[in-house]
């Protein structure tokens, strides 16, 4: 199991500038997947990250046996972040008036139930904020290409997390079909949406349940 950061993000934050976008991570997973010379790829995408999976399938799908959309952005071929949720204009304009103008901080904690993300315990709220990086307004804003068919084909599980969410959060309905037409996977999490510190063993049961297939 790989579990590589992003540039900008963990333990590459210190490459965070105006030019990272879509297309760095991207380039980013692409690059680890020819590196480490991986197949049969079970690409795991958490929220922004979803528009990272799909464009890397569209590169790569000879080498992607299932993608897991983890409670991610869904797009379509051209579709930008701020197209599939628009709140992420939100965070733009947060952008605009801190100064930089690139670079967008992490959200604030919320009162419960909505904690930070959905994570409420005190303990893990800290954990989680000292791991939190600002994200580059960029990766907002760039269209994914997705005009591979050989990607239409690869499997797609949905984990939607559907617990609380904030005022103005107004997403799309999960896909009921992938791409291709054959229907999709879709699981729920009765949590909110960084599940992987909120219900930790119940989302690796439904990752090797993808994995698996």
């Amino acid at each position: 199991m790989l579990a590589p950061s992003l540039t900008g993000y963990g333990d590459k934050a210190h490459l965070l500038g105006p030019e990272v976008g879509l297309d760095t991570h991207v380039e980013d997973i692409v690059k680890l997947i020819h590196e480490e010379d991986l197949t049969e790829v079970v690409l795991v995408g958490h929220s922004y990250a979803g528009l990272v999976i799909s464009s890397v399938a569209n590169d790569v799908p000879e080498r992607i046996a299932h993608l897991v959309y983890l409670d991610a952005m869904v797009p379509e071929h051209g579709e930008r972040a701020v197209d599939v949720q628009p709140v992420s204009q939100h965070l733009i304009d947060l952008a605009g008036r801190s100064g930089t103008g690139w670079r967008i901080p992490p959200l604030p904690e919320m009162p419960p139930p909505l904690g930070l993300f959905g994570v409420t315990d005190p303990a893990d709220v800290a954990r989680l904020r000292a791991m939190l990086s600002d994200q580059p307004v960029r990766c907002l804003q760039q269209p994914v290409r997705l005009d591979d068919p050989a990607a239409d084909s690869v499997p797609r599980t949905h984990i939607h997390c559907v617990g609380a969410e904030p005022e103005g959060i107004v997403r799309r309905p999960v896909p009921a079909t992938q791409p291709n037409g054959s229907p999709a996977r879709i699981r729920e999490l009765p949590t909110g949406h960084d599940c992987m510190i909120t219900m930790p063993a119940a989302l690796s049961d439904l990752l090797l349940e993808a994995a698996l297939r």
